[in-house]
């Protein structure tokens, strides 16, 4: 398993209209495909990340920094490599982007291990279950969206997109008007689709808390990211406190480090670590071991193609997310080739070796930006 090459494919497509979280506005969907390749014949297909503005430095890293790193040696030895890389982060610079660079080549190497044994990914990890709840991100806030197109699209992702659930976007408005939407949903949706709601760290507490009370009655699984950036984990421990609606968080780590802060915080009851943004799987392990040991339940943001292994792993993994929308995120829609089965709010874990992802090479060279 002798690696003999690295290559990082920087995507960007744009999109047909702009989805806005409560900071933050989609305009393309971009990720950064990974190639590795071994001296016995075996290459990856995995993409990793959401990022929108950083792909072709992303991918600079790899190729200038892990590559040489990792060619010419043994990718089977997974936690080696990973330390090796990871020794790049202690010198001061922006170590989110490096922490993304990993995640590419970490996951690409776990693509590999699996398809040198002919198993999933699921399966190397733990292999708890063969199938999971899979949820949509939606609900954006969309120039002209009406509370009746906000039940509407409920309506659509249970009946039609075949979803569990949905995490609605909330945080952009006050806590009265974002309860009037999440109402609408509620309504749209009916008694028996899980709602969530994520703020994207929009408020302080007393909004929060204000927000939490008014949307309590409709059932919330869970308040993802609730409060600002700068004070985040003693703020959500103080919104858990005030309110019984579980309090999610974690994206926005980029090690299992950072999980630990939140854990000792008090201020989660699950973490959705992102192993595209923290590192690759190989750190997403030891977050989800430590959750495992303080009854944390494990989510996972965004990323399916990734997170459904991961998820199906470990006995406290959750829901699995998505972008039904095509409009939203077309590398899910058309990307993979052998996308896993959607039928009746649940998703199969794809039994192919490795991640058993086919990419669309044809769509890598329409949209990759490194030509």
């Amino acid at each position: 398993m002798k690696i003999v090459g690295v290559e990082a494919i920087p995507l960007e497509v744009p999109l047909n209209k702009v989805f806005s979280g409560s900071g933050y506005r989609v305009q393309s969907r971009n990720t950064v495909v990974t190639r590795i390749r071994t001296a016995d014949g075996l290459a990856s297909a995995v993409y990793n990340g959401d990022n929108r503005a950083h792909g072709r430095q992303i991918a600079r890293i790899i190729e200038d920094e892990l590559a040489p790193l990792v060619v010419g040696r043994d990718a089977r030895q997974i936690e080696r490599l990973w330390a090796d890389m990871f020794r790049h982060s202690i010198p001061n610079r922006d170590r989110k982007l490096l922490m993304e660079a990993i995640a590419c080549v970490d996951t690409a190497l776990w693509d590999l291990l699996g398809k040198s044994l002919g198993a999933p990914v699921a399966t190397l990890l733990g292999g708890f279950r063969d199938r999971l709840p899979i949820i949509a991100i939606a609900a954006y806030y969309e120039d002209g969206k009406t509370l009746a197109d906000l039940a509407r699209e409920m309506r659509w992702l249970r009946d039609e997109a075949g979803m569990a659930g949905c995490k609605v976007k909330v945080g952009g408005l006050s806590a009265e008007e974002d309860a009037a939407r999440v109402a609408a949903c509620r309504e749209g949706a009916g008694p028996d689709f899980l709602l969530a709601v994520d703020a994207n760290r929009g408020w302080p507490v007393d909004e929060a808390v204000k927000f939490a009370g008014l949307v309590e009655r409709y059932d919330i699984a869970w308040f993802e990211e609730p409060c600002h950036w700068y004070d985040e984990a003693a703020m959500m421990a103080e919104v858990r406190r005030q309110t019984s609606i579980p309090v999610n968080a974690g994206q926005s780590e980029v090690s299992s480090h950072g999980v630990r802060r939140l854990v000792a915080a008090g201020a989660v009851d699950l973490v959705n670590f992102d192993a595209s943004e923290g590192g690759g799987p190989t750190e997403w392990r030891r977050a989800a071991a430590l959750c495992a040991v303080h009854g944390i339940r494990m989510a996972h943001h965004e990323e399916p193609q990734i997170a459904t292994h991961l998820l199906a792993a470990v006995p406290h993994g959750t829901y699995v997310e998505c972008f039904p929308d095509p409009e939203r995120d077309p590398l899910w829609a058309r990307l993979i080739q052998n996308r896993a089965a959607i039928a009746g709010g649940m998703i199969e874990v794809p039994q192919g070796a490795g991640f058993g992802l086919e990419l669309d090479w044809a769509l890598v060279d329409k949209y990759r930006l490194d030509r």
